[in-house]
């Protein structure tokens, strides 16, 4: 099993892991960007800090599989 991640993680670092690297960055990109102004504008509304932070981490998780059910592995 350490194995298989190992191997995974080489060809992702060399860039061969996905055919379409631009897509998959771009992707991760924007979920990053949304989960990011999620936090800061919770934040700037006057919540407690743990409850934002949960907030802004869950409405991440859940976006991640839909922005990234197209990328495409080689």
């Amino acid at each position: 099993m350490l194995d298989l991640a190992w191997y995974s993680a080489k060809l992702f670092f060399k860039g061969k892991l996905f055919r379409n690297m631009g897509y998959f960055y771009r992707q991760i990109t924007l979920g990053v960007l949304i989960g990011s102004l999620l936090l800061v504008g919770l934040g700037e509304m006057g919540l407690n800090l743990a409850v934002v932070i949960t907030i802004s981490s869950l409405v991440t998780g859940m976006m991640m599989p839909f922005l990234l059910k197209d990328v495409k592995m080689q």
